[in-house]
Parts: C-alpha cells; structure tokens; sequence
C-alpha cells in the first residue's frame, strides 16, 4: 500500500502544477470543452485513487468539486469569478493535504466545510490552511530516518526520508528498450557473417556478447513489467467499503495477480477498473431481499481474473447480479432531446448493449458518490481503446454480468514466427502456435463446405482462415498451414510461405492501425523494414 500511496502523491503533486493554470486558462474562456474536460478528470481521478487508499477528506473535497464542475459541464450552472476561485482552494487544499500525507502530517479540518459552502457561493473562502498538527494520523510513506520528525509546510518545505527509487518517463524507457532492440539486430547480423567463420576466438567473443545482450535485454523488460496485483490488493478494502455504504454484502473473488503488465497499462488500468467494481456493486449487484425473492444467496458474488491469452492480457469482472437492462438503457436515451426514439427501439440486442458507452447515459435516476453521473463507461472505453485494447460485455439479464477488458502487448521482445502474404510479411507470436505444415503433405487436406474451408491435419478438422483475403491483399497461395491454438479452440491459418523465427521488439502501431481489432503491434526485424504483428 505504501507504493500505492507514493505512486499517488507523486502523480498528484505533479498533476497539481500544470492543473491550476488550466482552471485560470478555463475562467477567461468558459466555452473550452477540453479545458473543462481535463479539470473535471483530474478531480475525478483524485476521488476514484482515494477509493483505492482510504483518503476520505480528499474523496469528499474532490467530490464536491467534482459536483460542481458536472453541474457546468452539463449546462446547469455558469462558471463565475466566486466559483472559479473556490474550485482553485479546493485544488490547493488537495495539494496542501497530499503534502501533509507525504511527511505523515495532518491538518485541521476545519476550513473543509467552509471551503464546500463557497463552491455552492454560500460563504466567503476560509483562511489559508493552519500549521499542521504534530501527531500524523496516517502511516507516513518512508519512516523518518534518525533524528528527523514530521514538520510543518513551509515555504522551503519539509524534509523528507531518502526514498532509494527513480522515476523515468515512458518515452526514456521506450528509448532503452529501442536501443537494446538495435543491439540484438546488431548481434544476429553479427552472427550470420560470422557463420562461415571456424575462428573459435571470434565464437567465444560472439558468445559472451550474445550471453550480456540477453541479460540485458531482460533487465530492460523487467523495468517495463509489474505484477497486475499492484491494481488488485487494494480492492478487498474498497468492494468491502463501498459494499457497506450501500448496504450489501459482496463476496470478492480474486485471481491472477501474479500475471505480468507492463507498468503503462497497470497506471492506465487503474481507474476503469475502479469504475468497473463500483459499478458491478451499485449497478450490478442486487440488494439482500431482491437477491433472497429470485432465489439468490443474500451475498453477491464479485470475480477479478487476470490471465494472459496469446499476446494479449485480458482482465475479467464479473458478478452474479442483475445485468444490464438494455430496455431501460433505450427508454433513458430516448428521452433524451435529438434523439431518434424509433431507431433506438429498433436497435439490436448488441447495439443495445453498447449504449451502456454512451456519453451522459446511465441506468441510475440519481447521482451518487459511487456511480450515476454517465461519466464511468465513456471514459473506462477511451482510456482501454487508447492504447489499443477493447472491451467486451457478456450480459445475462437477472444472472449477471461479465466485463473482459482485452489489453494488448504495448512494448516487449517475444518470440515470434514470420509469415509470408502477397509478397509482405508479418510476424506471429510464437506461443500462439501449435503446429506449421506443409498442404503438401498427405497428412493434409483441405475442403470446401458451403462458403467456409476446412483444413483436416492428420484426421482433426479445423477452419481454415486466408490471411490474404482477410487482410485485403489478395488470397494466399496457401502452401503453408499455421494452426494457432486459443483458448476457444483452435484454426489453421493458410500463408505462401513461413520464413523464420525472431526475438522481435512489439511496439504500439498507430491509433488508426490498432483499431482495425487484428494487429497487437508493429516491430522492425533484421531486414530493418517495419513489420506488423497479428
């Protein structure tokens, strides 16, 4: 938990410099959506942390500003001078009291109710924040170190425990891990000039550079890699705690918090997941006697499952409650004005399901603390399809819903397998595979059955899908097989060619290219021509 709380305060600390300009910036021109966009989610992701880590003083601050700017964003109220200078105290007690945390300080609370009374223009703002109180009423981050104690803020500030970390930016990690990728190109162009080299020296020297890349090129991936229960060992306190404040008992199921994230995704993570939870337990999940009248157990069940499928990492949630009611979904947008009430009701049972994405939609009548504004399922989908992932909603009215977030690899070196299409090529993760054969053989024989064709591989039957026709580059001559297997079953995958097996460097494609749902990254190999990976 204490990692957690310093990744917090330091994130915050540094959100807290660029954000105040912002509201400033956001006063002189009330009409900047984006602006108003970026105030409301840094407050909003300040109340879903403190759901994470107990802060119940910066979770009521932050909600209140939250109400506020919710209430401009939706047109009901105009941002004044009074307005604008209360939410800017609001943002500097937040920074005051994250300071205070991170030396094991505290303050008075008093200035909060006066503070919440100017944001509604009820009363003047209070005095600056008093002189901390000596005694810290939570842990402190790192222990003080011999002969030092938590002091007050001031102007030069407070000292601070030496904290043995470093904290590198994303683009300086992309850098090392694109540098070690050069070197491994680097060493495999070495070694095939050298193969017809008997020079035994010049092979103990290739040997022990090959032994230092390979120590290397793990040392750098492990930089990137944290255990996902990072994201899960603080939920059994937050489902308990937010299960109790709305009077249901929730047993939480969790596994797979020893599967491996890269740490972007763990932070991108983070605060859909909190969405997801609060959702399934206020949304979701029924109430005792609801639950007892359709033959349910009193308590809820709430599964979290991490597990890793071929190059992807994949993250369940799910519950046995109600599900969603896509009627109510309909009846609730189509109540909206400009929308199109007919079409709505003529929508599919799957399109039906996606309005739960909708911007300002939700299945709530009132906001609450935990859920009901219509600002959970948008953001939980731009944050997934921001790096390339998908979410997908398995809905059983009145069992329950199942919520699997798809995340693709951002940045690895895996083994990969090249595949040749209509003169292009493109790799394959090598653990996805179970088997390449030759439709020469007689172990091999394809048909035709209908308007799909059928690999049969020593007397097992499987679809045969043509990498060129479903990529649009012309249909393969299909000499070769790929039979990949998934967790749903297996398929053979007809190339023209397969041409060898690589370490390869997975780094994120474009938007535009990772949105077509088939490609999990792009990666440069020997050739030194950009490759995509499927």
């Amino acid at each position: 938990m204490d990692e957690l709380l310093q990744d917090f305060i330091t994130e915050t600390r540094e959100t807290l410099a660029a954000i105040s300009g912002e509201i400033v910036a956001w006063e002189a021109d009330p009409a900047d959506r984006a602006r108003l966009d970026a105030i409301f989610r840094f407050v909003h992701t300040v109340k879903g942390s403190c759901g994470f880590l107990d802060l119940p003083r910066l979770a009521r601050l932050s909600h209140m500003a939250e109400d506020v700017l919710a209430a401009v964003r939706s047109g009901e109220r105009r941002p004044d001078t009074p307005m604008v200078d209360a939410v800017l105290a609001i943002i500097d007690r937040i920074g005051q009291i994250v300071e205070g945390i991170d030396v094991g300080a505290t303050f008075d609370d008093t200035g909060d109710d006066l503070l919440i009374a100017a944001l509604d223009a009820r009363g003047p703002l209070p005095a600056p924040l008093p002189a901390p109180l000596s005694a810290p009423v939570s842990a402190p981050v790192s222990a003080p170190g011999p002969g030092r104690s938590p002091g007050p803020i001031g102007s030069a500030g407070p000292p601070r425990a030496v904290n043995r970390s470093v904290r590198l930016s994303v683009d300086l990690l992309d850098r090392m891990m694109s540098g070690m990728s050069d070197m491994v190109l680097a060493r495999n162009e070495l070694a095939r000039k050298l193969r017809d080299d008997a020079d035994p020296r010049l092979e103990a020297a290739l040997e022990r550079l090959s032994a230092s890349v390979v120590e290397m090129r793990e040392t750098v991936t492990r930089t990137r890699m944290q255990p996902i229960d990072a994201l899960f060992s603080p939920l059994p306190r937050m489902v308990r705690d937010t299960a109790a404040s709305l009077g249901k008992t929730v047993s939480l199921e969790i596994d797979g918090a020893d599967v491996e994230l890269d740490r972007e995704m763990v932070e991108v993570m983070r605060d859909p997941l909190v969405h997801l939870i609060r959702n399934a337990i206020d949304h979701g999940l029924e109430s005792a006697d609801e639950r007892r009248r359709s033959g349910k157990p009193e308590a809820g069940r709430l599964s979290i499952s991490a597990r890793q499928a071929g190059n992807q990492i994949i993250i369940d949630i799910a519950d046995d409650g109600r599900g969603i009611d896509t009627g109510r979904l309909v009846a609730k947008l189509a109540a909206q004005p400009g929308q199109d009430a007919a079409a709505l009701r003529a929508l599919p049972e799957a399109a039906r399901l996606e309005l739960v994405f909708h911007p300002g939609l939700s299945s709530k009548d009132e906001a609450t603390a935990i859920s009901g504004r219509g600002v959970g399922m948008d953001v939980v989908r731009a944050n997934v399809e921001q790096v390339g992932g998908r979410i997908e909603l398995g809905n059983a009215p009145g069992r329950g819903l199942t919520v699997s977030i798809h995340v693709p690899l951002t940045l690895s070196i895996i083994p990969a397998v090249i595949v040749g299409i209509g003169g292009q090529r493109f790799a394959l993760p090598r653990q996805s595979i179970r088997e390449i054969v030759t439709t020469a053989s007689e172990a091999t024989r394809i048909q035709r059955l209908g308007d799909a064709d059928i690999a049969t591989v020593r007397d097992r039957r499987m679809p045969l899908v043509d990498l060129g026709a479903a990529l649009g580059i012309g249909r393969a001559a299909r000499s070769m097989i790929v039979i990949l297997e998934l967790r749903d079953g297996s398929y053979a995958l007809g190339v023209d060619a397969v041409f060898d097996t690589e370490e390869l460097v997975v780094k994120p494609a474009t938007p535009a290219v990772m949105s077509a749902g088939i490609y999990a990254g792009q990666t440069l190999p020997d050739s030194g021509l950009p490759m995509l990976l499927l």
